[in-house]
């Protein structure tokens, strides 16, 4: 439906030789004073105001913001385009594939299901560092890339063919984040509309990678969303929200020489997750602001998931427009930002300050080098207590301590040694640091001072190199640093997330053998966003996250048992010790290499074909029709069962009768330990369906390679070998107790599951604080559900998972205030009553459900569970069983 401009606020700006038809934020008091995050959502809902999904109350609402109050307004934001990875975007497809038919099956036409706005989705999670420290680790993995995942590609590329206004960056090519800054934004979006004129607005954006929000730092406002939302915005559905908080954070001061950004966005993750941001926007201002680099702000925007907040975002500025001159943008393109931005009032003031709910600071000439660990981004650690830290941590994993070196002969023949806190991965890689030139070319210079002294990487690390985008390859050659980086062990291995999502790939074999033999406690260190438990290899246990020239100074000193200041790295060839203060570049060497060594040709030319791939892409043998062709022998693209028995008409929702609980967790259990990621063994229940369907061990892949087998992935959810299951204490990994035989065997939790299923028994789960934290990983909700589980109770979530819960049928209810799952005496052994749910099949959403726990031998325990069904679109989706019942349904009635 049309914008029935209630507000009169449909203008024309003359930009050039072009006019665009622009809705004024000037025709509505009180948007002037709004921090610029809501100005842009403010806009959003002018445009599409159709009195129907948005109101000119919504508009009014937003206009006359209470910076102060608890969000409680709802609103429908409309992104201008979706973006995707192929871990989870892989699904989104299969899923449109399955609606064509669903929608047939209920009498609609299947071509009707299309993405309604731009889907582009990047090819960069499947490549795995099977090879390195070799010239052909690169060529080698990308082959192995290919014969692992040939099935995927090929159904992407169909989607690519069958389905309009969906667009595919190849394998080989980029970091979807850093893809997304460089190339894909348009920062201000056009389109014709109905009459043939030009609509301008800000470009909008939801992802289905948490870490979209890197593109907050060019000022496009965006988020991570789980694949079942995106696939509804895809579908024309707004994202349903409350009007949140915004945190302004101020920055002043300059970066002092010696730090990087990864040391300042450390800092600010730290401070912000402390001040607690969950559900919040943060805006960054300040006249500080303008000094700040654009790939600093993307660094620092990429981090907004470890901070908790839905975005993390800067206004656009001189230093926006900078960026998309260099970065092959047309001047047409950045003449409409520029008038545009200023014309609507959303150009950067430094000497203003809006108004918002919360306020910090952080003066930059304060931060020091750090690096974080060992298992959560937020846990920084200064850089030169970093050996202190390492010291206190080692007892939680290796309770006797550094002890006799174990001995390993490596595959050439030669002996060296290990222990606990060797550094077994050290990896530059993922898209918070690849992307900025600062800290790749800091990593650069440090590896040719190294060189020249004669240092070299520690013979147990394992050591890669894998840019974000083709422009970093380009840089480095016309740098001449390659070479020096290749005698390090860093050499290319792919272009693509790679360490950072568990492609770690497998430590050198005698490496391996020794952890597992003498149990030890290896470290992992690298330039990525995540360093969560369990996630980068199945063989190192703690992880820490550093900037790309301190993975490079750990890869030398080989251990985090050291001290940079008083340990030396080596000793160059004239015996002298080498300290890391001895080859750590200056800030004057960096920006003089960064200005004489990247150019705007270097993108036009990374990106002129970006869609159209290599030969093995080209070359891909693919499916042709409107609907796909499922090979039911496929281990990897199987068509799920989310529409199976559905009707048009929704079955009423149910009170929970009989319910076990399946698992009992506690604090910050994160999307990773729920959901299926990294590689598994053949032992598990995931290993054993694939060996049944004659697959090889070591074609097994990764878990996100196969995103698009729903039995795969089921197996896999609650499967993290570092999960604590409190049903079954001092057991490690996905292991429950199955109540339905009389001896309540510890089986894993998908046998379990399916036991469960078998005897019609519903289950809960039973969570802690900040249930759900990290990634927007949609199998974590999906896997959730089909395991049965039909609630989950925790004393917190984090945003995106709770909504993801709910979209796929999975109540979310939190315990009382002040209550936990062991303040009220709940084992895991509990049956579970919950009632009050159906009071939503008369349009109200309860507040809270009674629920009743009883168990054999002890009193019934009895709580009012606060419903987490926080907007009426919510609670529609509820209804219909998740929200891709609730959009087919939909859909479907349009005929």
């Amino acid at each position: 439906m049309a914008s029935i401009d209630s507000f009169g606020a449909r203008s024309t700006l003359p930009v050039g030789q072009r006019e665009y038809v622009i809705h004024r934020l000037d025709a509505v008091p009180g948007t002037e004073k709004l921090p610029y995050c809501l100005k842009v959502l403010a806009e959003n809902l002018l445009r599409t105001e159709d009195g129907a999904n948005v109101t000119a109350d919504q508009v009014r609402a937003l206009a006359n913001w209470d910076p102060t109050a608890e969000p409680d307004t709802e609103i429908q934001f409309t992104p201008a385009r979706v973006v995707m990875q192929d871990f989870t975007g892989v699904p989104c497809i299969v899923d449109l594939a399955t609606m064509r038919e669903a929608v047939a099956d209920l009498g609609g036409d299947p071509t009707r299901i299309n993405p309604l706005a731009p889907a582009e989705m990047v090819i960069d999670h499947s490549v795995q560092i099977d090879v390195f420290g070799r010239p052909d680790a690169f060529e080698r993995n990308v082959e192995r890339e290919y014969e692992r995942n040939g099935e995927r590609y090929q159904f992407l590329r169909w989607g690519q063919g069958a389905f309009d206004n969906f667009r595919v960056v190849p394998p080989g090519t980029g970091i979807v984040h850093q893809v997304n800054i460089e190339h894909l934004a348009r920062t201000v979006f056009t389109r014709e509309v109905g009459d043939g004129s030009i609509e301008a607005y800000p470009d909008t954006c939801v992802g289905t990678d948490s870490h979209t929000t890197m593109v907050n730092g060019l000022g496009v406002l965006g988020w991570g969303v789980g694949g079942i939302e995106a696939e509804a915005a895809m579908l024309g559905q707004p994202v349903s929200m409350l009007i949140p908080k915004v945190v302004g954070f101020k920055l002043s001061g300059a970066i002092p020489s010696g730090v990087t950004a990864t040391d300042v966005v450390l800092t600010i993750t730290q401070m912000l997750r402390a001040h607690g941001v969950v559900g919040k926007f943060v805006e960054f201002y300040g006249e500080s602001v303008g000094a700040v680099p654009l790939a600093n702000r993307a660094t620092i925007g990429n981090m907004s998931p470890e901070f908790g907040s839905t975005a993390a975002i800067f206004p656009i500025d001189e230093v926006t427009l900078d960026y998309l001159r260099l970065t092959g943008r047309s001047e047409e393109s950045i003449a409409l930002v520029e008038a545009y931005t200023k014309a609507q009032g959303l150009w950067h003031d430094p000497s203003r300050e809006a108004t918002y709910s919360e306020y910090l600071e952080l003066d930059l000439s304060t931060v020091v080098p750090s690096i974080a660990g060992p298992k959560r981004p937020q846990d920084r650690i200064v850089l030169s207590e970093s050996k202190g830290a390492f010291g206190r941590a080692i007892g939680t994993y290796a309770p006797e301590g550094v002890r006799e070196d174990v001995v390993v002969t490596m595959e050439d023949g030669t002996a060296t040694r290990l222990n606990h806190g060797d550094v077994a991965i050290a990896s530059i890689t993922s898209c918070t640091n690849t992307s900025n030139p600062s800290v790749m070319l800091a990593a650069g210079l440090l590896a040719r001072k190294a060189v020249a002294r004669g240092l070299r990487s520690k013979p147990w690390v394992k050591t890669s190199m894998a840019p974000g985008s083709k422009v970093v390859t380009d840089y480095y050659d016309k740098a001449g640093l390659w070479a020096d980086l290749d005698a390090l062990g860093f050499n290319l291995v792919g272009y693509g997330c790679a360490t950072c999502i568990g492609n770690s790939g497998p430590l050198p074999e005698a490496v391996s053998a020794a952890v597992r033999e003498h149990d030890l406690a290896v470290v992992s260190v690298l330039s990525g966003n995540r360093n969560f438990e369990g996630r980068i290899n199945p063989d190192v246990k703690m992880n820490y996250l550093a900037s790309p020239p301190l993975v490079i100074a750990y890869a030398l000193a080989g251990t985090m048992d050291f001290d940079f200041e008083t340990q030396p790295l080596g000793q160059d060839p004239d015996g002298g010790d080498v300290y890391l203060r001895d080859i750590w570049p200056s800030a004057e060497e960096v920006q003089q290499t960064i200005d004489t060594a990247i150019t705007r040709e270097m993108f036009e030319g990374s990106y002129k074909d970006v869609f159209a791939g290599d030969a093995r892409w080209q070359g891909l043998d693919t499916p042709e029709g409107d609907v796909f062709a499922w090979d039911e022998a496929s281990t990897y693209v199987r068509k799920p069962p989310y529409f199976e028995g559905m009707g048009m008409t929704a079955e009423p929702v149910s009170d929970i009768h009989g319910a076990r609980v399946l698992l009992k967790l506690g604090d910050s259990v994160t999307t990773d330990h729920i959901s299926p990621a990294g590689s598994f063994k053949p032992e598990t229940p995931a290993g054993r369906y694939l060996l049944a369907h004659g697959v090889e061990r070591r074609d097994f892949n990764s878990y996100g390679s196969r995103r698009g087998n729903h039995e795969v992935m089921i197996r896999g959810t609650f499967a993290n070998i570092r999960i604590r299951n409190e049903v079954v204490p001092g057991v490690e990994g996905g292991f429950t107790k199955d109540f339905t035989k009389a001896d309540a065997p510890v089986v894993p939790v998908y046998d379990a599951a399916q036991a469960y299923l078998a005897a019609g028994v519903p289950l809960v789960v039973l969570g802690g604080k900040e249930y759900g934290s990290g990634s927007s990983r949609d199998w974590a909700a999906k896997g959730t559900s089909l395991l049965g589980v039909k609630a989950v109770i925790t004393e917190s979530f984090e945003r995106i998972h709770r909504s993801n819960l709910i979209g796929m049928g999975v109540l979310p209810l939190q315990f009382p205030a002040g209550q936990t799952r062991d303040s009220l005496g709940l084992t895991g052994q509990e049956t579970f009553e919950i009632t009050g749910i159906e009071a939503l099949n008369e349009g109200v959403t309860p507040k809270t459900v009674k629920v009743v726990a009883t168990r054999e031998g002890a009193d019934p325990i009895e709580f009012d569970a606060v419903v987490r069904i926080d907007t009426p679109g919510e609670a529609d989706y509820y209804r219909n069983g998740g929200i891709l019942r609730y959009v087919l349904r939909e859909l479907a009635k349009r005929g």
